[in-house]
Formats: structure tokens, C-alpha cells, sequence
């Protein structure tokens, strides 16, 4: 072999790392490595231990990473690559990771399945480090380590999590996120940046996929976005954990006119139909979160204020639009927040282009305040922000009552035929049913009987209730097999009120009977006022017989049959009132015609209608 031959194959062959170059390459894989130990260490517990799909999920995960850890080293050695970390603590990552744990901690107060789930969200933050450095690392020779995949995580969770046999698709979730952060990338300020929120994006692309294989039920979609509502003053809560964000990183810009555009649309809808578009709130409070914690990461924002603005306005818009057409296909509406937010992040330079045209420049804040410091402006949007919000809440707007959280709002409603009046009532209703409540049972036998009969099977609802020992369900079970269709109501029971009463914040506090007819007449229950009469009537000490009358009265104006016989008898003793035989005998006809045959008795017996 000649010389020049042997030379021509030495500068063929790789060179081989030198000992220099591999030090800190092997340094840096020992930080994946050891978080691909942390995943699999889960494994050992027993709630993970005790779920083979759980166990399989993170086996199965850890397995695939440590392969890919291999191959990088692999590769790392053989082409004697530097593979270096840069900390960057940034303080929109590690704020809004503050501001997600508070609500975490409130919210598993009072919701145990999120206690529950602690360690699978710590399991998700270990595996989104160990994945994003191991893409970084197969792209370029930097890795950069912060908090930022805290945010992404807890926002993943606080919207879309799957069941614990389905949960390595939780981790299919998380890695898309972080692909798509490090591969859709364009030029935005002169620098390569992703286009897509690392957390909406995976949301979006798995909820279109759960709508069209029908399969939101492998995930606690529903139940997160409904449950949330369970804190004391949630709205309050989370308006005041993302405050900080929303001045240091001048998001306001978005989350005010989002916000304000939702409500304002709930108001106007009220005002024509004297129904809630939302159901039971004006912003519902999942929606609520993701305009200050879901679509306001200033990376994939637009760059001016007026296109913040016209952001903000877009998503409060494309929620009313997305609930409408996912109620009207009867997909679970919930996802009203979550799939728009990728098309809105391809658009932001088209925002920023129309905020800047001729026609719109002149409403830029950016002009108007002029003179003021960026984050001057962003001070003032924030004191709109409060004075807004105190205002919604001071109507009524948002808070934790809401009309739309009661049974009575619906039955009115459809009594009186408002739009979807009659479907919200049998959904609510349905709810209280499953929860056990006989009474709930027994109106949504009658409503899939005579109003709605494809909304629930009567007969099924009819037994239910019967089964639970209301006696009425029972009776109407017998008229429907008879072929009849008149049916017998009844008023809830002692027992259905703890259920009916609830408002979406877990178990009332108070049990006593006259602290629960208090709540059910402040709610408008016509029979919880009658009963509450009952009790100033009988068992208060010392009875006080003007409130019972009061209470009575206002009750047999709103159909109480029972709180009318009452009012009746005691106008005809003189019992508390001014006797007046008239009056009387008018309240015991009004219970007769409501129904009651002992008043329509009572008031044939008259002797010379002065009974």
C-alpha cells in the first residue's frame, strides 16, 4: 500500500473525541438520563404500580428515552460533539408557573381526583425536561434549562388530562408540545421563534382527534372544566394569581378584551332571549382561565397593542362561536376554548398588519399614549382591569352565584318556552338524578314524557326514582305503563335539597332543616319557602307568625299549593293577621286549583262560604 493511499484513508475515517470534547458531552446526558430515572422510579408507586396500563404507560416512556439517550451518546462520541446547557431563568416561566401551582393547591382543596393526580403532573414535568433536552440535543449543541416546561404541563392538565388507562397518551401530548415548539418555527423581531403555544397546540390537535372518535370520555375533560367552579370565589382567585403576569408581561391587552367581549355577548343574549347562552354562567369559569392562562403567552402573541387588542377580541368571539357549533353537533362543549388557538397564533402578523394599516392605526394605545413608558400603559390597562372586573362582579357577572346555577331559573324557563329553556333544565335535572336525587328523578320522567321525549327514557327516570323512595316517581311509573300522560308531581324532599342546593361548590355547609330551607328559598324554591314558613310557623321560638304569613304568600304565588291552604287558614283564625274571610277563602281556592283536593274539600264544606 503506498503512502498516499494510507494517508487518503486516514482523513477518511472520523476522528475520534478526544477526552476534552467528551467531558462535557457526557456531563450534559448525565442531566436526561438521571430525569429518565426519576420517570421510571414512579413506577414504585403504588397508585402507578397498582394500574398495569399506568405502569405500562411509564415503562414504556422511559424505555423509549433512555433508547433515545443512547443513540445520542452514540453519536455524541463518535463525532465529538460539545453538548453544553445554558440556564435561563425567565420570569414569564417561572411567574405563571406560580400562578398554575396556586391554583392547583386551591383547587385540590376541594376536588380530590386532583390530589390524586399530583404525582402523574410531577411525572409529566420530569418527562417534558428529559424529552426537550433530548430533542434539543438531536437539533444543535445548546440546550437552554429553565422553568418553562412548568407552564406547559400545568396548562395541559388545568384543561385536557386522560384517565389513568389511557395516560400514555398524556405523554404523547406532551412530547407533540415540545416538538412543535422546537420545529414550527419562523422569523418574528428579526429571530427564529415557534409559532404555536407549546400547550394549545397539542390541546387543540387532541381535542379535534377526541371529537371525531367520540371519545372524550377516556379523559377528565368534562369534569375539569365543570369541577373548576368548585373553590369559594374562584373567578376572584384567578384573577388574582395571573395579576403580576398580566402587568409585568403586558398581557392585559389581550385578557381584558377577550373577557369583556364573552360577557358583553352573555348579557346581550339575556337581554333578548331571558335565557344564558353559557348555560349557568356569563363567562364560564374554564374559559375564564384560559383568557389569562391558556392563549396570552407573549411568544406567540401579535407584537402591537391593537393586535393584542384584536387577539383578545377573536378568542372572546371564536368561544361563543365554537360553544354554539359544538352544542349544535352535540359534541361536549368544553372544548369552546381550546381549538382556535392555533389557527389565532398563524394569524398574529396578520393582526399586527391590520392593527398598523390607515384605517386602524389611529386607534392604537400605542399612539394615544405616546408619551407613556410601555410599562406605564401597561399599568393603566391593568387598573381598567380591576375596575372592569369589580364591576362584573358587583352585577352579579361572575362570582359564585349565578341564577343559571338553579333549577328554579330552568323550570321557568321552559315553562315559558326561552330557547333551550327546556333542554338545560332536563340536562341539570339529570345530573341532580344520577346524584340521587328522587325528585330529580321523577321531572325528568315527566319532561322525557310530555316535553322532550328524546331527551331522557320516562321509564328509566320513573323507576329510578321510584327506587330512590319518592312515591310519586312510583305512581307515574304506573300511569306511563297505563298509556296515561297525567302525571303527578312532588316537592322535593329534606334528602334531595343536600343535592339540589349544591351550585357546583360541593356539599353545602349547613344541614340543620331550617338552614336548609333558608338556602332552598333564597334560591327560589317555591316549596323550600313554604317549608321555611313552616318552620317560623311551628318551630321557631317564639314563633313568629307575620314571617310564616309572608313566606306563605309569596310561596302560593309561586304555585305552592300547600304554603296557599296554609295562608288561608290563618287569614280565616285570624292567626297572626287580620282575620278576613274573603281573602281566606280566595288563598284556598287558588290551592285548589293548584291541585290540592283536601283545599277543593275543604272549601265545598264551607258552611255559606264561611267555613
Amino acid at each position: 500500500m503506498s503512502k498516499s493511499r494510507a494517508r487518503s484513508r486516514t482523513r477518511s475515517s472520523p476522528a475520534p473525541a478526544s477526552r476534552e470534547a467528551l467531558g462535557p458531552s457526557l456531563r450534559a446526558l448525565q442531566w436526561p438520563l438521571a430525569f429518565v430515572l426519576a420517570l421510571f422510579a414512579f413506577v414504585t408507586l403504588p397508585q402507578i404500580r397498582g394500574n398495569p396500563a399506568l405502569a405500562i404507560s411509564f415503562a414504556g416512556a422511559s424505555a423509549v428515552m433512555l433508547a433515545w439517550l443512547v443513540v445520542l451518546w452514540t453519536q455524541a462520541r463518535a463525532t465529538g460533539r460539545r453538548l453544553t446547557i445554558e440556564v435561563s431563568l425567565r420570569p414569564q416561566h417561572y411567574l405563571q408557573a406560580l400562578a398554575h401551582t396556586a391554583i392547583f393547591v386551591y383547587w385540590g382543596i376541594y376536588w380530590h381526583p386532583l390530589r390524586d393526580a399530583a404525582p402523574l403532573i410531577a411525572a409529566q414535568i420530569v418527562f417534558a425536561y428529559a424529552f426537550d433536552m433530548l430533542v434539543a440535543w438531536s437539533r444543535r449543541d445548546r440546550f437552554t434549562l429553565g422553568f418553562g416546561p412548568f407552564p406547559v404541563i400545568y396548562s395541559l392538565n388545568l384543561f385536557l388530562r386522560f384517565r389513568d388507562d389511557w395516560f400514555y397518551l398524556q405523554f404523547v401530548m406532551v412530547a407533540i408540545g415540545f416538538l412543535a415548539k422546537e420545529l414550527i418555527r419562523w422569523e418574528k423581531d428579526g429571530r427564529r421563534a415557534h409559532i404555536f403555544n407549546p400547550s394549545s397546540f397539542p390541546l387543540a390537535v387532541f381535542s379535534l382527534g377526541l371529537i371525531a372518535t367520540g371519545t372524550t370520555n377516556i379523559t377528565w375533560g368534562e369534569e375539569i372544566a365543570t369541577l373548576l367552579i368548585m373553590p369559594p370565589q374562584i373567578y376572584l382567585f384567578i384573577f388574582l394569581v395571573a395579576l403580576p403576569g398580566q402587568l409585568l408581561f403586558r398581557v392585559t391587552t389581550m385578557t381584558l378584551p377577550a373577557v369583556l367581549t364573552t360577557y358583553l355577548f352573555s348579557v346581550v343574549y339575556f337581554k333578548l332571549t331571558g335565557t344564558y347562552f353559557f348555560f349557568d354562567s356569563n363567562v364560564p369559569i374554564a374559559v375564564f382561565l384560559g383568557m389569562h392562562l391558556l392563549f396570552t403567552d407573549p411568544s406567540t402573541a401579535p407584537r402591537t397593542e391593537l393586535g393584542r387588542i384584536f387577539f383578545g377580541i377573536c378568542y372572546g368571539l371564536t368561544v361563543v362561536g365554537l360553544y354554539a357549533l359544538l352544542q349544535r353537533v352535540g359534541a361536549p362543549t368544553f372544548y369552546d376554548k381550546l381549538l382556535q388557538v392555533p389557527l389565532m397564533n398563524l394569524m398574529v402578523r396578520a393582526f399586527d398588519r391590520a392593527a398598523q394599516s390607515k384605517p386602524l392605526a389611529w386607534m392604537s394605545p400605542e399612539r394615544l399614549g405616546a408619551g407613556l413608558l410601555p410599562r406605564t400603559r401597561s399599568l393603566a390597562y391593568v387598573t381598567l382591569w380591576i375596575v372592569v372586573f369589580g364591576a362584573m362582579t358587583a352585577a352579579n357577572g361572575v362570582g359564585d352565584y349565578h341564577p343559571g346555577h338553579t333549577v328554579p331559573f330552568w323550570e321557568a324557563a321552559c315553562r315559558d318556552g326561552r330557547p333551550r329553556g327546556c333542554s338545560n333544565l332536563v340536562f341539570m335535572e339529570t345530573k341532580f338524578c344520577a346524584g340521587g336525587s328522587g325528585w330529580a328523578c321523577n321531572e325528568v320522567g315527566i319532561l322525557g314524557a310530555t316535553v322532550l321525549p328524546n331527551a331522557a327514557p320516562p321509564g328509566e327516570a320513573f323507576d329510578l326514582g321510584c327506587k330512590l323512595g319518592l312515591g310519586a316517581a312510583c305512581r307515574n311509573k304506573t300511569v306511563l305503563e297505563a298509556g296515561r300522560r297525567t302525571f303527578e308531581h312532588q316537592e322535593p324532599r329534606l334528602a334531595d335539597y343536600l343535592g339540589l342546593l349544591q351550585q357546583g361548590k360541593g356539599p353545602i355547609p349547613d344541614k340543620t332543616p331550617f338552614e336548609i330551607y333558608t338556602r332552598a328559598c333564597s334560591q327560589e324554591w317555591v316549596a323550600g319557602c313554604g317549608k321555611l314558613g313552616d318552620s317560623y310557623f311551628h318551630e321557631t321560638v317564639p314563633p313568629d307568625r307575620p314571617r310564616a304569613a309572608k313566606l306563605w304568600e309569596e310561596a302560593c304565588a309561586g304555585g305552592h299549593a300547600q304554603s296557599c291552604s296554609n295562608i288561608g287558614f290563618m287569614y280565616r283564625m285570624g292567626d297572626g293577621v287580620t282575620q278576613d274571610i274573603p281573602r281566606a277563602l280566595g288563598y284556598l281556592k287558588r290551592a285548589c286549583d293548584l291541585g290540592m283536593p283536601d283545599a277543593c274539600r275543604w272549601l265545598a264544606e264551607a258552611p255559606g262560604r264561611q267555613f
